[in-house]
């Protein structure tokens, strides 16, 4: 790889936020005539409660919103990488109606994957925990801190907002293309070194994980498809376990310049979300992260946000085990994974279990 001559990537999803948000083309707003349409197949999946696990998009069918859906996927596959998708009333039906439009939108854009090995195929971005960062045992979607950016491990990472926050908590992105390209201008000797094999903390995502770390390139460049898995934090706190390689001090460098990077004025586009936003990503488009944030005292006003990661089959190529290689599909077990039952049905899967990752 070191001998390999490096050039800037170029396209739509090397964007910067502070050009972004001169406009809103990166928000969809709902016709009356798709909201009408997701609201009645929400309502209808919450009255067939139908299995999680095998439940598919051709038994809800949304003609109405198949023009919006393709544009969604656009978005993602050849665009900027996400589209935030506002109009959903869902303060007015609740969390169980909200959530089945929710599944049912991510069973039309692809198929659902376990997001940890009890196997929720929604999950939950509320703070149950006062933990910080800075704790080993903290879950990051179950803490109050400010994230670093991060990719997770699934082609599609799907965000509802049921709840807001008192104060902060704004989703931010930042386009993995424009801080790959950062790195080449500034140090086109690190540069290199984002194709090679690094550890990630597995545990640190997901408590009951079967191993300490798994093993990813953090960019891959394929057939003239650029694609990005990063995580800065999770490489480094993945340094606790002695059976892992110690980070030679280039890497080191490599990864604090990474987050400097996103951490400069313009570079990320923060969003607010609003009850009833939806954001759709493409996991190697865009990496993620969120600002710090203030609850509300009553538990029922807490900051709640639901999650989806999916599998999209579009044949993008990526070197082998690339990000996602440890997730499971729906259908698929891990031998001697626990089960949980809160999985199978709509209304126990909006409801976040507050004992997990604590």
């Amino acid at each position: 790889m070191k001998t390999r001559t490096l050039e800037p990537i170029a396209g739509p999803t090397a964007w910067r936020g502070d050009e972004l948000v001169k406009t809103d083309d990166w928000i969809y707003r709902l016709s009356d005539a798709e909201r009408v349409e997701l609201e009645a197949a929400g309502r209808k999946f919450v009255a067939a409660d139908p299995d999680l696990r095998t439940v598919t998009a051709e038994q809800y069918p949304l003609p109405a919103c198949a023009g919006a859906l393709e544009e969604f996927g656009a978005a993602m596959d050849t665009g900027r990488g996400f589209v935030l998708v506002r109009g959903l009333r869902t303060e007015e039906y609740g969390d169980e109606v909200a959530g089945a439009i929710f599944f049912i939108m991510g069973l039309h854009l692809g198929v659902p994957m376990k997001q940890n090995e009890v196997g929720d195929l929604i999950d939950h971005v509320v703070a149950t925990s006062n933990k910080t960062m800075e704790d080993p045992a903290a879950l990051p979607s179950r803490i109050r801190d400010r994230l670093p950016f991060h990719s997770d491990s699934s082609d599609v990472v799907a965000l509802m907002c049921l709840r807001g926050s008192k104060s902060g908590g704004a989703s931010s992105l930042a386009s993995g293309t424009t801080i790959y390209n950062e790195i080449l201008r500034r140090r086109p000797d690190l540069a290199p070194l984002l194709f090679e094999e690094w550890h990630f903390d597995w545990y640190k995502q997901d408590h009951d994980a079967p191993a300490n770390t798994y093993t990813s390139p953090i960019v891959s460049y394929v057939d003239g498809i650029f694609s990005t898995y990063a995580g800065s934090s999770v490489i480094k706190s993945a340094q606790d376990y002695p059976e892992v390689p110690r980070l030679t001090e280039a890497q080191i460098e490599l990864l604090d310049l990474y987050d400097e990077i996103t951490q400069e004025p313009g570079l990320a586009i923060d969003m607010d979300f609003q009850p009833g936003d939806v954001q759709w990503l493409l996991n190697y488009a865009a990496l993620h992260s969120r600002t710090s944030f203030v609850d509300y005292p009553e538990p029922e006003r807490r900051r709640h946000l639901l999650r989806l990661w999916l599998k999209r089959d579009v044949g993008r190529p990526m070197v082998e085990g690339f990000g996602r290689n440890v997730v499971q599909g729906r259908d698929e077990d891990r031998s001697g994974a626990p089960v949980a039952d809160r999985v199978k049905h709509i209304s126990g899967a909006v409801v976040p279990d507050d004992n997990w990752g604590v």
